[in-house]
Order: structure tokens, then C-alpha cells, then sequence
């Protein structure tokens, strides 16, 4: 059996279960990951399915593809991982600019909590349920979201006074 054999035998379950989904727009493979285009309301139900009934049991990460000058501008993509067939998903919705909000996965997998927190700070994406959205990678006070492709690159950010680290923290 080869290694496309053997991924497509570990797609199909997943295929025949969300084929007819209202919630799936669109489903395929793309270099070897099955690719599925959900609505971003679904996040939540979608993974959770394919994490209890199909294994896939391991987040990757989540980032966003800013695409300025369409009605749905942010893609929020999320990469899972099954460990017992050792095959990758990747799932796909789209936000508007003005309204860009799509369901927290930090109930169904922990490390998404600190990744949301990331996309976040660079494109400015709301994940609903995550309660710690303050910046990760950025500093209290930064202004816009460098990842969004509107975003001016010779922008000067404000200056924040050095605050020195509280004594319980330092050792």
C-alpha cells in the first residue's frame, strides 16, 4: 500500500461523513491534507466531530489569510492532526472585516487558547469563548494588527514607559 493509498483510505470515513454537511461548503484533498471549507459558526461542531468520531486528536495551530477588497476578507484556517493515522485536516472559514468573529476551540483543545491569542494580535480576529485574548506577541498599546496587509509598515507605535518586573516574578 503507498502513502496516497493509505491517506485516502484514512479520508474516506471522513468524506462519507461530511459530504452531505450543510455546514461543509466545500471538501478535498491539497498536498496530502483533506481541506475542509466550513462555515465559520460550525468551528466548534465540525471539530469536535472529527476529534471524537474520526481521531483527530492533536491541534496544530490557527492562523488567518487576509484578503482585502472581498465582502469575506479573513480566512481563518485551523490545522488538526489524527495521531492514529497519522494524517492531517485542514479546516477553512471566512469573516468579514467588520464583524471578524469565529467560535474559540480552546473548550475542545487547550493549546488553542494561546494560539488564538496570536492570530489575534496580528489580524485581529475575535474568537468568541476565549476569555484571554490580551496580546501574546505584541506589547500592551500596540496599535492595528501588522498581518493584515492594509496594515502601514512604517508606522511609528507609541512609546510605553519601561515598566520594571514586579519582585514576585523575578527570581
Amino acid at each position: 500500500m503507498t502513502d496516497s493509498d493509505a491517506m485516502a483510505a484514512a479520508f474516506a470515513p471522513v468524506q462519507a461523513a461530511f459530504g452531505p454537511d450543510a455546514a461543509v461548503r466545500d471538501l478535498g484533498v491539497q498536498h496530502g491534507v483533506l481541506v475542509l471549507d466550513i462555515d465559520a459558526d460550525a468551528i466548534d461542531a465540525v471539530a469536535r466531530r472529527l476529534r471524537d468520531a474520526h481521531g483527530y486528536d492533536l491541534f496544530l495551530d490557527v492562523t488567518a489569510v487576509d484578503w482585502p477588497g472581498t465582502p469575506l476578507r479573513f480566512e481563518v484556517v485551523w490545522h488538526l492532526y489524527s495521531t492514529t493515522t497519522f494524517t492531517r485536516v485542514r479546516l477553512k472559514a471566512r469573516v468579514p472585516e467588520d464583524t471578524p468573529v469565529v467560535p474559540t476551540l480552546s473548550t475542545l483543545f487547550g493549546a488553542a487558547a494561546y494560539q488564538e491569542r496570536e492570530c489575534h494580535d496580528m489580524y485581529g480576529i475575535v474568537f468568541r469563548g476565549n476569555d484571554d485574548l490580551r496580546p501574546i506577541l505584541l506589547y500592551e498599546g500596540f496599535v492595528g494588527h501588522p498581518l493584515r496587509k492594509d496594515y502601514p509598515k512604517q508606522q511609528e507605535q507609541p512609546l510605553v514607559p519601561y515598566r520594571p518586573p514586579q519582585s514576585a516574578l523575578v527570581r
